[in-house]
């Protein structure tokens, strides 16, 4: 068993107008003893922006009054989510959603210093999740990735993109090419590309008639029964590469989000060494359990401090909590849950 001890709440909301609905799912960054978050904050209206903060031992001591990305062009008019952030080489590499209302897409900021952040545009193509339902009726996904498309097109219109989120970039890249993290529903997958700028509409086609090959983690466990999603980006250890994800479950009482944990080859992070069979953590506290969507623990940012591992999470949509747990008895235990014969 893996002692999870409670860090409590790190973050809420404020009556700033920009953050005055809630608080969550933050990118996490350590730089010598300051760990910097980028938050998602939603205002009243249901606009989400990226606000920042800096903590030391767990504790806030720095907070801007404005957000640091905002909505500026159609294609997020109505949203920046989500934020992942990773430095990779001498540039930090800041994901988040883009929302317009209807179509959720990656879109991604880049940074020298954490405090200038230039937008860089859409990586995912708007292609339409009638045409995307053709290619994967066509290659050997599972039925599962096909089921989603009828539940946005009756949710979000016959024309709705293909819906892309939880991206994050590997700190470090594979025979010279960049690794994306990203979720295409049901599970997790993985795109390899030298430059952003051959991410175009005719790359991802052709990456989509072979998604298969590129699937790192499916949902397998009942708690994942709906689906699943990055959430940390990729933590490097001398085992593999750990990944702390979300899983969705389906239950009678509606959906419960959890945390959960999986172990990646160091060289060829398609390659699952291990996974948790249970969650690490789920919606216990108050906090977690009630809020603007009950039942959700969204784990998106964590940094590794003393040997432990700290792991900031959005807690029913309303506030920012923390785990950590021991590095090293987490990796015995996601090692012992290998998918091995």
């Amino acid at each position: 068993m893996i002692t999870v001890k409670n860090e409590g709440i790190i973050l809420e909301k404020t009556n700033l107008e920009f953050e005055n609905k809630g608080v969550l799912n933050p990118a996490c960054i350590q730089v010598g003893g300051i760990t910097h978050m980028f938050y998602r904050a939603v205002s009243y209206n249901d606009i989400s922006s990226i606000g920042y903060c800096q903590l030391k031992d767990n504790k806030v001591v720095g907070r801007l009054k404005e957000p640091v990305l905002f909505p500026e062009y159609d294609y997020e008019k109505m949203g920046v989510e989500d934020p992942r952030i990773t430095l990779l080489g001498r540039t930090y590499y800041l994901f988040y959603t883009a929302y317009d209302g209807k179509n959720a897409l990656i879109s991604y900021a880049t940074s020298k210093d954490l405090v200038h952040f230039t937008k860089q545009g859409l990586v995912s193509p708007k292609i339409s999740y009638d045409e995307a339902e053709d290619i994967f009726r066509n290659s050997k996904v599972a039925k599962k990735y096909t089921m989603f498309e009828m539940l946005y097109k009756k949710n979000k219109g016959k024309d709705v993109s293909l819906f892309e989120k939880d991206a994050s970039l590997f700190p470090q890249k594979f025979k010279h090419k960049f690794a994306l993290l990203h979720r295409i529903l049901p599970g997790i997958q993985i795109i390899y590309f030298n430059n952003f700028s051959e991410l175009t509409e005719d790359r991802w086609r052709d990456y989509l008639k072979n998604l298969s090959d590129f699937i790192v983690l499916d949902p397998l466990f009942r708690f994942e029964n709906r689906n699943i999603g990055g959430g940390c980006p990729p933590i490097k250890t001398k085992d593999g590469w750990l990944i702390i994800y979300h899983a969705a479950e389906n239950t009678p009482f509606g959906t419960i989000y959890h945390a959960s944990v999986a172990l990646l080859d160091l060289k060829n992070p398609l390659k699952v060494l291990g996974r948790l069979k249970e969650p690490l953590f789920s919606p216990k506290a108050s906090w977690e359990k009630i809020g603007n969507i009950n039942n959700v623990v969204f784990p998106t940012g964590a940094v590794v401090r003393d040997k432990r591992i700290y792991i900031y999470y959005g807690a029913a949509d309303k506030l920012i909590a923390a785990k950590s747990v021991d590095l090293a008895e987490l990796l015995v235990e996601v090692k012992k849950d290998s998918l091995k014969p």
